[in-house]
């Protein structure tokens, strides 16, 4: 696929995943075996003292780090295991996940994604993350999302 199937291939995966749909979670690149996902912070998503939820925060890592592996493994991935490290209050206008396959084999991969909260133009650093995933079929009856299939 060429730069501009393989983010269209990224939107579908997303697109076909409610939750990310409810949010409002965008694919802004997706190629490479890195991609970048964006979501608007709004005061929804956010915990009682002001700042983005940390399950908020935690789960576009975890999309993030799935659909980085996607890419390097062929599609039909899982989440087996993943590990936060919060590393400031998410604060501002958008969250941006930025996340790339550190190796990829033929059954499990590891991923790493930074996780940065966007404010008046400034990013800062406000979570650090990594995610063993692994190589999954899609369950019976399920529909293919093409590269993104069994993406969690």
């Amino acid at each position: 696929m060429n730069a501009q199937e393989l983010l269209l291939a990224g939107r579908a995966a997303l697109a076909a995943q409610p939750f990310s749909v409810m949010l409002g979670t965008q694919v802004v690149s997706y190629g490479d075996g890195a991609v970048e996902l964006h979501l608007l912070i709004t005061d929804q998503l956010k915990q009682g003292r002001g700042f983005v939820h940390g399950g908020v925060v935690a789960y576009l890592a975890d999309n993030a780090l799935t659909m980085a592996a996607a890419l390097s493994m062929g599609g039909g991935v899982l989440t087996a295991e993943i590990k936060v490290n919060y590393l400031r209050p998410a604060l501002g206008q958008t969250l941006v996940a930025r996340a790339w396959t550190l190796n990829a084999g033929r059954t499990q991969g590891v991923s790493r994604c930074d996780v940065f909260a966007l404010h008046d133009g400034v990013e800062k650093l406000c979570a650090a993350a990594q995610g063993t995933i692994l190589k999954a079929p899609a369950p019976e009856g399920h529909k293919s999302t093409a590269a993104g299939e069994g993406v969690a």
